[in-house]
C-alpha cells in the first residue's frame, strides 16, 4: 500500500503589524506525517520543524484567516520552501524500517533484571463440616 502524507500546522508566529500589514506570519510550526498500512498494522513517521518567512512591503500579501483555505496557502508556502521529496524519502525509509526492522535493541539481563515474581498467596483449605453429631 502507498504512503499517505499529511501536513499539520499547530502554530504560526506573527508580527501584530509589520510593513503596513496586520498579522504578518514570520514562523510556521509544522508536522509532516506519512502513514501506511501493511500486514494489518498501521505504521507512521513524522517530520517536525519550523520554517521562517520574511515579508517585504510590496510583495503579494495574503491576510491571515482562521480557515482551511488559509491553511492551504500556508501549506503552499511550506511546499515551496522545503525539500518535500527529501522529507518523504526520510519518512518512507523510517516506515520501511518499522515494517522490516534491520536493527534491534539488546540488553544485559543483569542491568535490567526482570521484576521479582511475588509469592503465590497461601491456599486456604476448607474445613469439613460433619453434620452427623
Amino acid at each position: 500500500m502507498a504512503i499517505t502524507y499529511k501536513w499539520d500546522i499547530p502554530q504560526m508566529n506573527a508580527h501584530i503589524q509589520a510593513e503596513g500589514e496586520d498579522n504578518v506570519i514570520y514562523t510556521v510550526h509544522y508536522r509532516y506525517t506519512g502513514s501506511e498500512e501493511s500486514g494489518g498494522k498501521a505504521y507512521s513517521s513524522t517530520n517536525i520543524g519550523t520554517q521562517s518567512y520574511t515579508y517585504v512591503a510590496g510583495d503579494p500579501f495574503v491576510p491571515y484567516e482562521d480557515t482551511e483555505a488559509f491553511e492551504n496557502v500556508v501549506i503552499g508556502w511550506l511546499e515551496n520552501s522545503l525539500d518535500v521529496s527529501a522529507m518523504q524519502a526520510s519518512i518512507a525509509a523510517n516506515i520501511e524500517s518499522q515494517i522490516t526492522p534491520v536493527n534491534e535493541d539488546l540488553y544485559f539481563t543483569w542491568q535490567n533484571p526482570a521484576p521479582p515474581v511475588p509469592p503465590a498467596p497461601p491456599v486456604e483449605e476448607e474445613e469439613e463440616v460433619n453434620d452427623e453429631e
